[in-house]
């Protein structure tokens, strides 16, 4: 394990492996060799880690259907470009979500179990076994009196229902097609999702489509194969399950088949069994057969068919979605079985809805968004994404149908790298030591087919509020976790239902240990240990151990300044500082992460300081010649679909006593105040898991500070300000700004982008929807909208 000095020393320039990749978007396929070379060197620049390649629904002319060697041949050159530029190369083993396509026949389509009920009366009755839709399967019959049944004999192709009394009832259960296809497939790749209980389907997925990807690419050049988050949905059956269910479970499913519909204990029973098939016969086949090519494989383990938490402990590498660190996103379904079963790398999927609709996002948003993830126990952001776009398209080009559209079409685009940069070493800080998290929460078995969401309903929203909003940090444990987790290591355990045997068991011995159960939420807060940091509102932390010490991460995740006391001097770096502070007291900005360090050294706080507002004249230049402006200055007022950027110009008179000498230290920032907080909802639109920092910035979006043509930094959060001490000279200083915004002026004006949607939703079908495209100008404000002042601090 690694030492804290160790830590600090790397912090500034972490190694590479921890850097954000982008969920890359192959649209159609429609690709151009030249184009992927170009887009893979700007990811390089812009200090992304690599790509994570996804096929999904045309944009326009189909040039290389999915599957065909023309796709594959691009594939193995991405990756050979990728792997010449030092960046990760990952791809998808299949178009859209979930697995399937049209190589998947009925005996290997995803299925779910159907019930026909028909009230009769005392006679009997033949009754013909009618396939109402291709691939129905008949599996059993049962005629009762709503209470207790049996089952109907069958012979010929016809029901024998004998006579008896009244009333009655007859359940005919049926296996039917889902008849859910491949969401979001590209060209090539349509078809039926296959059955993750069968591990005929997944041999026949691997062989169709995994095998010829991975050769493709080249199994050295992978950095992993990915499985995105599992969406099959009420897929409840298998053509295996009463042979499987009697050899796990102990008893046969066949005459108590009808139980399903009320027996609680039996429809977990069943559950569980459709748990382990998916686990034997999908995820650990997928696995070892990546083993065998020496690639990790991948996971967001979570969703339908009923993946348990522990159900990641069969994957190489886990990942979750989602964000909301006082919550229990998917992040923290992944985060915790990572925890427990001993990865030290969980990623997520970031950005997938952030700021709608695409090219809304500002780097402000990114960071926000990637703070909450890493709070939720995340090292390794995936973002969500980049979309390929040929390079003589028109307009915008080509975008995602969901946000955001994370690419160098962004004018904020030059700031990518410092924004990169800082999320790059948080993520990597998060990876030393090993996490603490004194809480546990038990997750109990269930009888529904989606357990993250069972988990959800059972576990009441205060009990992970409380824990978080303590300063404190916990996992999500189930019975399988359980059964390698030492009693004698659990401090505190929340368990929200009655307790199963199994359970009941392992609680006894974590009792017998001192650890403390708790099953009521409203005495959880007077129950928790005492956090080793007492935080405020809306700051969360994450505590890593390390070989002789402690870390910690800490994020101000609400629109208020917020100040942490400490019990003892900590070295503090914050998001994008070049320097770190020491002392006992961190001042977090809106949204602004830092590092903690414990030391035993102390820098006293900074003296009062004095502002002067920068007043002018100003001049403002769009590219086409400078003239006079007065600030605040907002493009959408004469420019309403500009995007790109512009730059403000100004001369500052600074007498030689306001330098700062090597002797006093002083420091001369450039600030542009601290922004409007917006109040929540004022975006209707947006879906509550649709990120956006909640403050109007003083910068729209983004800025590039010059003094005397020398670069000071870049701005895009809060505290909006920078340091021009190095650059100041006495007497007449020449301050130049330049102001990036985002590219949703432009795609308001885009009507190409409706039009293209509209031609391949004629020629391909309705395979996606631009979401929210008619808000993309509503709400934005670019420009210099405050007057900046000079602020002099000892």
């Amino acid at each position: 394990m690694v030492t804290v000095d160790e830590v600090r020393r790397q912090f500034r320039n972490p190694p590479p492996e921890a850097r954000p990749m982008m969920r890359w978007w192959w649209f159609g396929p429609s690709i151009e060799p030249a184009e992927l070379d170009r887009e893979l060197h700007a990811m390089a620049a812009a200090g992304l880690g690599g790509v994570e390649v996804a096929f999904v629904y045309p944009m326009g002319p189909v040039t290389a259907p999915f599957g065909s060697p023309a796709l594959l041949e691009l594939v193995g050159q991405a990756a050979r470009t990728a792997h010449s530029l030092g960046l990760r190369f990952d791809v998808t083993l299949g178009s859209g979500w979930s697995y399937g396509g049209g190589h998947i026949g009925p005996e290997h389509a995803a299925r779910r179990l159907h019930w026909d009920r028909r009230e009769i009366g005392g006679g009997a009755y033949d009754v013909r076994i009618v396939q109402a839709w291709p691939g129905d399967e008949f599996v059993a019959a049962y005629v009762g009196d709503g209470t207790s049944y049996a089952e109907v004999p069958v012979s010929d192709g016809a029901i024998h229902v004998p006579a008896g009394g009244q009333p009655r009832e007859v359940l005919i259960a049926t296996s039917r097609l889902t008849g859910q296809n491949v969401k979001r497939a590209a060209a090539g790749a349509e078809g039926p999702a296959l059955d993750h209980y069968s591990a005929a389907a997944a041999a026949a997925h691997i062989r169709h489509v995994a095998d010829p990807l991975v050769r493709a690419a080249t199994p050295e050049l992978l950095g992993s194969v990915f499985c995105d988050s599992l969406e099959v949905y009420d897929a409840d059956w298998t053509p295996a399950i009463f042979e499987e269910f009697a050899s796990r479970r102990g008893y046969e499913l066949r005459p108590r088949l009808y139980e399903l519909r009320s027996d609680t204990r039996l429809r977990t029973d069943f559950r569980r069994t459709l748990s382990e098939l998916y686990e034997d016969n999908f995820v650990k086949v997928f696995q070892r057969w990546a083993a065998g090519h020496g690639v990790p494989f991948r996971i967001q383990s979570y969703g339908e068919p009923p993946a348990t938490m522990s159900s990641y402990r069969f994957a190489d590498l886990f990942e979750g979605e989602g964000w909301g660190w006082t919550g229990i996103p998917e992040t923290r379904w992944a985060s915790s079985a990572a925890n427990i079963y001993g990865r030290s790398v969980v990623s997520a999927e970031v950005w997938t809805w952030v700021h709608s609709p695409s090219f809304r996002a500002t780097p402000l948003d990114l960071q926000g968004e990637a703070h909450e993830h890493f709070l939720s126990g995340v090292n390794q952001l995936i973002g969500h994404g980049w979309p390929y776009s040929p390079s003589d398209g028109p307009g915008l080009g080509w975008i995602f149908y969901a946000a955001g559209a994370l690419d160098d079409r962004n004018p904020w685009w030059p700031v990518a790298a410092e924004l990169f940069g800082a999320l790059h070493r948080f993520s990597w800080l998060l990876r030393q030591g090993t996490p603490v998290r004194p809480v546990k929460i038990y997750v109990p078995p269930s009888g529904e087919l989606n357990l993250y969401r069972a988990a959800r309903k059972v576990i009441p929203e205060s009990v992970p509020r409380t824990i978080r909003e303590a300063g404190l940090d916990f996992d999500l444990v189930d019975d399988d976790a359980i059964a390698v987790l030492d009693p004698a290591e659990v401090r505190l355990i929340v368990v929200p239902e009655d307790e199963w045997p199994t359970t009941a068991r392992w609680l006894d011995a974590v009792r017998a240990a001192g650890g403390t159960i708790v099953s009521d939420p409203a005495t959880l807060a007077e129950t928790l240990p005492r956090a080793p940091i007492k935080v405020p509102p809306e700051v969360g932390v994450v505590h890593r151990r390390l070989a002789d010490g402690e870390v910690y991460f800490v994020a101000n995740t609400g629109t208020s300044v917020r100040t942490i006391t400490l019990d003892r001097p900590m070295e503090q770096w914050s998001t994008r500082a070049a320097e770190p502070l020491t002392g006992q007291v961190v001042t977090l900005h809106p949204y602004e992460a830092a590092a903690l360090f414990p030391t035993t050294t102390t820098q006293p706080l900074p003296a009062a300081s004095t502002a002067v507002p920068v007043a002018g004249p100003w001049f403002v230049d769009f590219g086409n010649g400078s003239r006079p402006v007065d600030l605040p200055h907002r493009w959408e007022d004469e420019l309403p679909a500009y995007s790109g950027s512009a730059t403000y110009t100004t001369n500052l008179h600074l007498p030689s006593n306001t330098i700062s000498s090597h002797e006093d230290r002083t420091r001369l920032l450039l600030d542009f105040g601290p922004g409007e907080p917006v109040a929540p909802g004022t975006e209707s639109y947006l879906p509550p898991n649709s990120y956006r920092a909640l403050i109007t910035p003083p910068i729209g979006v983004a800025a590039e500070i010059w003094l005397n043509d020398i670069h000071c930094g870049a701005i895009w959060a809060p505290p909006f300000r920078v340091d021009i001490t190095a650059a100041t000279r006495p007497g007449v200083n020449t301050l130049r700004i330049v102001v990036h915004n985002t590219a949703a002026n432009a795609l308001s004006a885009d009507r190409h982008l409706i039009d293209t949607a509209a031609d391949v939703t004629a020629q391909f079908g309705r395979r996606f929807d631009l979401q929210h495209i008619e808000h993309a100008a509503g709400y934005v404000s670019s420009g210099l909208l405050a007057v900046p002042t000079v602020v002099r601090q000892a």
